[in-house]
């Protein structure tokens, strides 16, 4: 299994290039952030809770996220891979995922970090911001916050995949297809 975590700040673009990253290697897209969304638009169980926990902008559980994760990973066990887009985002969810994974028999191939500096994914926000609508997107204060965020609670996830020798840093500066041949050469390298 090729199982590829895929890290970097909001609006480092991991979205757009783990689409393109399922189509060529045949495997699949798990955005914790896009089935948070669907369970709380079906308004099931589970979005309710995701609904409750989030409001006021705050974080969903580490509880929850991993129930969404284990669920998911049983769902789907005989696939070839799976990147996973904002997904571990804090050092126990890091501990908690591998241990999961190590009880379906398989284990995380790759972290692939695309490292993008504040200002250029400032930007990038405020651009998807004005086609996507998303309020979120369209404000300097809370994309600034989002970025500090991302440092103190999930950045130290890259550090507990480095000790592991799973950590890939890669420039995600540039067009989108130079992007993706970067994060193409770091997987093709392992293989």
């Amino acid at each position: 299994m090729l199982n590829i975590v895929l890290f970097g700040p909001p609006g480092a673009g991991k979205g757009t290039q783990a689409e393109k990253l399922q189509e060529k290697y045949g495997i699949l897209h798990l955005s914790t952030g896009e089935v948070i969304r669907g369970e709380i638009g079906r308004g099931t169980e589970l979005g309710k809770l995701a609904a409750e926990q989030m409001e006021g902008g705050k974080l969903a559980s580490d509880e929850l996220v991993l129930g969404i994760i284990a669920k998911y990973i049983e769902e789907h066990k005989s696939a070839p891979g799976v990147i996973f887009d904002g997904f571990p985002r804090t050092l126990p969810q890091a501990e908690a995922f591998d241990r999961m994974l190590d009880e379906a028999g398989t284990k995380v191939t790759v972290m692939l970090a695309l490292e993008v500096p504040d200002e250029v994914v400032t930007e990038r926000i405020l651009t998807r911001g004005k086609t996507s609508g998303r309020a979120d997107d369209q404000s300097i204060d809370t994309i600034r916050n989002r970025i500090e965020v991302y440092k103190k609670q999930t950045a130290v996830v890259a550090d507990y995949y480095k000790k592991a020798g799973k950590f890939r840093a890669v420039d995600g500066v540039g067009t989108i297809d130079e992007i993706f041949g970067r994060l193409c050469a770091a997987i093709d390298a392992l293989r």
